[in-house]
């Protein structure tokens, strides 16, 4: 095992580990803290949340973000909730549930100290959005709303309608307006980082594009922390806001900060189906929707009838039929291969094929029911509880069906929706310890930008636990830790040779990139690698294709590099340069997924090896040779060195996943 990774875990029991750290932890006093610079690149839920913290607390911030306004960060997209272990319910739920759960639903690949602190503060982040204003929905006595996510028995998914990412997102982005006008924050909107300025050893600024002129600024800071989201977009097509990359995550892992579990992709069951090749994302039904939905298919193969048509015995339930314990809510990667194996045994619906149904008949029937008994109408007809029933469901997803219905052209308050699995989140990211900093000092990565609270599969409404954890309730104390032994460094000017050579290496590309003079756009070639990283490192994969996907990506690379054409010039608003940069990127974090998905012979969560599965389809993991986090090293083109985190759990019991 590598001796170079020290995840400086505390040495205290579970429970105490967090509580007693930031109780021990270095601080910075205020006074100093005023001359403290710290860089935020990215202003999503983690980045908004760390940046007006952080300035809260008088340190200098200065905020990135590519988009024209942080209210556009992508986290506005998840719809479904954010979990938190506060049992309103009184169903049993705990700190330790919530952590156990999470651990499990990961396969068993995640860091148990990162786990169990975020199970801790996730009561404090919804008080914390509360008080900010968040109109979470409420039960009509007043307490909090709840609903159910996939790999969980109690109900402690905190929501607001089908907007709940956009609500949080509101909520911290209030706060960091607030920073922004009293002036502890400096906000550069359509700015791209493009390089991090790394100065004897320590991470001491960035290089950033700003994207309407085109031109190249220098950025001094004490820290700087990536809040930049996944790279689920290397696959083109996933539910990715268009715009998403892994270009600042991977210009660090080129300065030698190390990618942990690149292969960890979560595959999302509940997406709207590909309709053809004109189309360059796709959109996510929420999670929320397996909360009252019952997904089929017909029991008869190549069934071409409508939907409603199909009598009740002649259809097949299959997750219920599967995993009676927790039926349709069983974890993203359980309910993605399955429905992956029925469409590739031909019971699939739809044009295509490729879908399976997500009924709400049985749902707006139930809530039709209840609503009847309250009004005292005990021989109410059946169209009256449908209308009902649909008023209910409306309240808790209309803007959900809304938008089904705009895409599709179908309403599904009448007839099913058709749903496959599509790209969603990655747990993979950059490597960083319990700080959340990463192995090169003073560069923090927060949020999906980093690897450690999901494992190999993340449970629904944990992307947005995390990313509010990090930024309000984690790094506050973490960076201090680091800031303490740093005051007495003055700001380093933008004319030091770290920073020039940093700048002229972002111009060298830029310039590469337009000189090519080729014949293919950036876009053709992102589509032919999201092809092969679909094909052959997607929901399922073997050793043969991740071998071939290696060799087809470098062949593309070196094509890229020689007919790569983009349009435009350097000192100019050019999104096709913007779009070369983050797909040359992608080009080879896709080579580094496929060789650490064939390098990883077993099955676990997300990552799916055919050749490891049980007689029953299920995930095969090998505890004894891969319980570890695979943290790749960048030793220049084609080259990663593999060092290896032991993952120890001592306070849960490994035993093989069963949701049955």
């Amino acid at each position: 095992m590598s001796k170079k990774l020290d995840a400086k875990i505390p040495e205290s029991p579970l429970s105490e580990k967090w509580t007693k750290y930031r109780s021990t932890v270095p601080l910075v006093n205020p006074a100093n803290k005023r001359s403290i610079e710290i860089i935020v690149v990215g202003t999503g839920l983690a980045g908004a949340s760390a940046a007006a913290t952080l300035a809260e607390l008088g340190y200098k911030v200065k905020a990135f973000c590519f988009q024209d306004s942080p209210r556009r960060a992508h986290s506005i997209a998840a719809q479904g909730g954010i979990n938190a272990a506060k049992n309103y319910q009184n169903d049993g739920d705990s700190v330790y549930r919530l952590f156990y759960d999470t651990i499990k639903g990961g396969d068993y690949r995640a860091r148990e100290a990162n786990v169990h602190r975020l199970a801790e503060v996730s009561g404090n982040i919804i008080d914390q959005c509360v008080a900010q204003g968040v109109p979470f929905a409420r039960e009509y006595g007043g307490l909090l709303s709840n609903r159910s996510f996939g790999g969980t028995q109690v109900q402690r998914t905190f929501y607001a309608a089908g907007q709940t990412g956009q609500q949080l997102l509101l909520g911290a982005y209030s706060g960091l307006e607030r920073q922004v006008g009293i002036g502890t924050v400096t906000m550069y909107s359509r700015h791209e980082m493009l390089e991090v300025v790394v100065i004897d050893g320590k991470a001491r600024g960035i290089i950033a594009r700003n994207l309407i002129t085109g031109e190249i600024e220098r950025h001094f800071g004490h820290a700087v922390l990536l809040c930049t989201g996944g790279y689920g977009n290397v696959f083109y097509l996933s539910t990715n806001a268009m715009g998403s990359n892994v270009t600042a995550a991977w210009k660090a892992h080129k300065q030698g900060a190390y990618f942990g579990n690149p292969c960890f992709t979560q595959i999302h069951p509940t997406c709207i189906p590909v309709s053809g090749d004109h189309q360059s994302k796709l959109t996510l039904m929420s999670e929320s929707l397996r909360n009252d939905g019952r997904i089929w298919v017909p029991k008869k193969q190549n069934d071409t009838r409508p939907a409603n048509t199909i009598p009740e015995d002649e259809r097949d339930y299959y997750l219920e039929r599967r995993y009676p314990a927790f039926g349709n809510l069983v974890p993203r990667d359980i309910a993605s291969r399955a429905a992956k194996e029925r469409c590739d045994a031909g019971y699939g619906v739809g044009t295509s094929k490729m879908a399976v149904y997500l009924d709400y008949a049985y749902a707006i029937e139930r809530y039709g029911k209840i609503e009847a008994n309250k009004k005292g109408m005990h021989n109410a007809s059946t169209e009256e509880i449908t209308i009902m029933g649909k008023a209910v469901v409306k309240e808790k997803y209309g803007n959900l069906f809304d938008m089904y219905k705009q895409i599709t052209g179908e309403d599904p308050y009448e007839v099913p929706m058709r749903i496959y699995p599509a790209v969603h989140y990655t747990m993979g990211g950059l490597w960083v310890d319990y700080n959340l900093m990463t192995n090169v000092p003073g560069l923090y990565a927060l949020g999906e930008a980093n690897f450690s609270d999901h494992g190999a599969n993340r449970l629904g409404a944990s992307a947005l636990m995390q990313g509010l954890a990090d930024g309000y309730f984690v790094i506050p104390y973490t960076i201090g830790s680091y800031l303490s032994g740093e005051i007495r460094t003055k700001a380093i000017p933008t004319d030091h040779p770290a920073f020039v050579e940093a700048e002229n290496k972002v111009k060298e590309r830029i310039n590469k990139f337009l000189t090519i003079k080729g014949k293919q756009s950036p876009e053709s070639f992102h589509k032919r690698l999201g092809k092969i990283m679909w094909d052959k490192c997607g929901m399922a994969r073997n050793e043969k294709g991740l071998k071939e996907a290696i060799e087809e990506i470098r062949a593309l690379k070196k094509e890229f590099w020689s007919d790569l054409r983009v349009m435009g010039d350097a000192d100019e608003f050019n999104p096709e340069l913007d779009k070369a940069g983050r797909v040359a990127d992608f080009i080879e974090l896709g080579e580094l997924m496929c060789m650490d998905a064939l390098n990883r012979n077993e099955s676990c969560g997300g990552h799916f090896r055919e050749e490891y599965q049980t007689e029953e389809g299920e995930a095969m993991r090998d505890d004894e040779n891969y319980m570890y986090v695979a943290a790749w090293e960048y030793e220049g083109d084609s080259k990663w060195t593999l060092n290896k985190e032991p993952l120890v759990y001592e306070n849960i019991k490994i035993a093989q996943r069963s949701y049955k």
